[in-house]
């Protein structure tokens, strides 16, 4: 599979959060990821826990660990929330609608990232999230 970095960029226009991701793909696995970006203390939180729970896991598992993410801050039942380490303590997000894409967004641009490192392409992308995920899940 080789290496692969990936640059995303998002926004969430309702919040005005930004986040810049940067993605290096080894073989498969996420060998190392920086943000950077403005934003609510949510978002900001919400990135940082998220490279912590992602650095050195294979592409499969992150991918299941952006759904439970998206699960648990929609207020689902998540049985193995603990494999998301500290971003679980987000859950309380369920609580506060308007916030949801705030918790949300830096998840969102790891999806995307993950998406492009097993299509091959390593740019950036910009994405503005609007009421329905762009990338076909509903918050």
């Amino acid at each position: 599979m080789g290496k692969s970095n990936v640059t995303i960029e998002m926004n969430n226009p309702t919040c005005g959060d930004v986040i810049h991701l940067e993605v290096e793909v080894n073989d498969g696995i996420i060998s190392d990821i920086a943000f950077d970006g403005s934003g609510c203390s949510i978002s900001t939180a919400s990135a940082s826990m998220m490279t912590d729970a992602v650095i050195g896991k294979p592409l499969s598992e992150v991918e299941n660990l952006e759904q439970m993410f998206s699960d648990l801050v929609q207020g689902k039942v998540v049985p193995e929330a603990d494999k998301l380490g500290d971003a679980a303590m987000l859950s309380g997000v369920a609580k506060f609608p308007t916030r949801i894409k705030c918790a949300t967004l830096a998840w969102k641009a790891l999806e995307k990232a993950v998406l492009d490192s097993n299509t091959g392409i390593a740019e950036t992308s910009s994405i503005h999230p609007h009421e329905e995920d762009s990338l076909g899940k509903n918050n």
